[in-house]
């Protein structure tokens, strides 16, 4: 069994993404977003860990993660974080229908 190392650390980096928006602009959405979008991601790596070819979750929640943070970005043209969360997720779909093929 190989652990899905890259899709945790995605989770990681989505759930702390939230925390540090509470920390520096005192937004609640963002740390309820990133704790509740963090753990999903964590479920999907979780799954795919388990099982390479069970990558629904961890699928669905970068698409979402891409779409929101792709607009947001491109509304506002501010890199961080939108931008970046944005690309990370896009990245993580090729990743993940990579790994299909």
């Amino acid at each position: 069994m190989i652990v899905d190392w890259l899709g945790f650390g995605y989770a990681l980096i989505v759930a702390l993404g939230g925390a540090v928006g509470y920390i520096r602009k005192g937004s609640k959405i963002s740390l309820i977003a990133g704790i509740i979008f963090g753990i999903t991601a964590g479920y999907g790596a979780y799954c795919v860990t388990h099982n390479p070819r069970d990558i629904k979750i961890s699928l669905f929640t970068a698409f979402l993660l891409t779409t929101v943070m792709g607009v947001r970005f491109k509304r506002s043209k501010k890199l961080m974080p939108a931008g970046i969360v944005a690309g990370l997720s896009l990245l993580m779909i090729l990743r993940l229908v990579l790994m299909l093929v």
